[in-house]
């Protein structure tokens, strides 16, 4: 072991340089010997303090696990998509079966998809006979178990998240879980996306004609803009946060 630096200058005719060090089998006096202790001891606590704060930087050392909210993610979630304003808004959902759940699950995240489409009555409001809107919603939940996805979130959603060309930046909509940001993508479609605890969720809807007439129905009616199903995205996406505690 490498003596302490104190005693370097103390080297004479009686202690040769050579002889310091581990290999030197000559007993110290009992005074050097008892400050050498001392600040083995002190090097040792120091090493044990460093290390401590290395491993229980965080508190206990234990991982916090991020807030869950109550949320619960399984096989029946889906059904909370029940989408009440879109529906008085848009037209009923199709008559065959249009709900198409998608779930994975992980120790460290679990994930549910549901999409359902919508359709008004043909040549309801201006539209002409045969034209129909059919709308198309589409909704992913995450629960993060394992780490907090605050920061993610922001990153992704926030605004400055990119951008494309004819994308139109993120609204902050207050009130609705701890942050939540509304955009609308390339003119086609609206994406509504909350942070609630450890609880991601994003709705998405866009809208597009369908002709079921029988001539070639050249005239293609233009259909309703994202940004008119904004408030109805909002008081559904409410009520599916709602449900998603319960179900």
């Amino acid at each position: 072991m490498i003596s302490e630096p104190e005693l370097i200058g103390d080297f004479g005719p009686e202690h040769r340089p050579e002889a310091v060090g581990g290999f030197d089998h000559r007993p110290p006096t009992g005074h050097r010997r008892g400050h050498g202790l001392l600040w083995g001891v002190a090097g040792a606590l120091t090493a044990s303090a460093i290390w401590a704060t290395t491993v229980f930087g965080y508190g206990n050392g234990i991982a916090e696990r991020p807030d869950t909210r109550g949320y619960h993610l399984g096989g029946r979630s889906c059904s909370a998509l029940q989408l009440k304003a879109l529906t008085a808004a848009a037209g009923k959902r199709e008559d065959v079966s249009t709900l198409v759940p998608g779930r994975i699950e992980h120790p460290a995240l679990d994930q549910i998809y549901c999409n359902v489409a919508l359709v008004s009555p043909e040549g309801a409001g201006t539209y002409a006979e045969g034209w129909s809107v059919h709308v198309h919603v589409g909704l992913r939940a995450e629960l993060h178990k394992e780490t907090a996805p605050g920061s993610e979130f922001e990153a992704r959603e926030g605004p400055s998240a990119l951008e494309g060309e004819d994308e139109k930046g993120a609204e902050l909509v207050p009130n609705l879980g701890d942050r939540a940001y509304l955009r609308t993508d390339f003119g086609e479609q609206s994406r509504l996306s909350v942070l609630d605890g450890a609880a991601v969720l994003t709705l998405t809807v866009s809208a597009s004609m369908t002709y079921s007439g029988s001539d070639d129905g050249d005239d293609e009616p233009e259909a309703p803009a994202p940004e008119s199903f904004h408030a109805d995205m909002i008081s559904d996406m409410r009520d599916v946060m709602e449900k998603l505690k319960t179900t």
